[in-house]
Formats: C-alpha cells, structure tokens, sequence
C-alpha cells in the first residue's frame, strides 16, 4: 500500500506555498502571488488552513479551508457562510485515484476539530465526487457560463 501523508501548511512553509500556487495558477488562473499572500495570511492557530498531501513523499494534492471564496465576490449573499471548503486539487496524473476524496475527508476532520459545525463549498466540475462524501446541494446558479452547485456539509453528525 503506498504511503499517504498530510502536512498542514505553515505561513513560513514558503517552497510548499509556492508549488501550489503554481497548481492554482495553471488550474484556475489565480495569479500566484494571490495564493501566497492568502496561504501567507493564515494564522497558525486560526480556523483557515491549507493542507498538502503526499504521496510516497511527493506532493500530489492540496485543499483549504476558506473563509473567504471567489464566489462570494461574484455572488455577496454567500458572504454568511463563513467556513468553505475550497481550491481541492489533485495533480492530474494521480486523479480518478480517491485522493481527492481522502484530502476532501481529511479537512473535514480538520474543520471538526476546530469546532466548525458546517463546511461549504462549490463546484461546477465535481457535484458527484461531493455528492458520494455526504455533501448536499442547497442551491444551484449559472455564472459564467458554469453551472454551480453550492453545497453543504454538516459536520456535527460525523
């Protein structure tokens, strides 16, 4: 069985911060030096977080738990959820693996003991990934030409 790890990143931790805004950058456009300010931002003893996971010591995914996502800038009433998860990414090659499910799960155990009661999030490309994790939709919206499902996770019954 390959050797999975996760490390949550540190705002010092500037190599890691710095290979996944590369991700981010070529995934989503968002220019790098947003996602390292924002990783940067984070307070190590805060409720937003960003982890990395490795495989046989390789880094081969990543997700954050948010505050603040690119959704509610386009759409402001999101603004009340205050816990998102966001930005989950998997390196294309080790996709369709359940990696990107064992990161989703491993930040919903992050955002638990943190005492966050609910996660958000939102997808145009993955509802069925969610869906299969126990997220529900609670709202559906084109923007952009993308069909968006903002969905909901209630963490109080894990």
């Amino acid at each position: 069985m390959s050797k999975i790890q996760f490390k949550l990143i540190s705002p010092g931790d500037h190599e890691t911060i710095e290979l996944i805004a590369q991700w981010y950058e070529i995934q989503w456009n968002i220019p790098a030096s947003v996602t390292i300010k924002k990783i940067n931002a984070f307070s190590t003893n805060g409720l937003e977080r960003q982890v990395i996971m490795l495989l046989e010591n390789s880094p081969v995914a990543t997700a954050g738990i948010y505050h603040h996502v690119s959704l509610v800038d386009k759409v402001p009433r999101f603004g009340m959820y205050k816990h998102w998860l966001a930005l989950v990414y998997t390196l294309p090659a080790h996709r369709n693996k359940g990696l990107g499910a064992l990161v989703c799960n491993y930040m919903q155990d992050q955002a638990k003991a943190l005492g966050i009661a609910q996660l958000y999030l939102f997808t145009h490309t993955a509802e069925t990934l969610y869906t299969r994790l126990g997220w529900h939709p609670i709202e559906r919206l084109e923007l952009g030409g993308k069909n968006i499902a903002v969905m909901k996770k209630d963490l109080a019954y894990l």
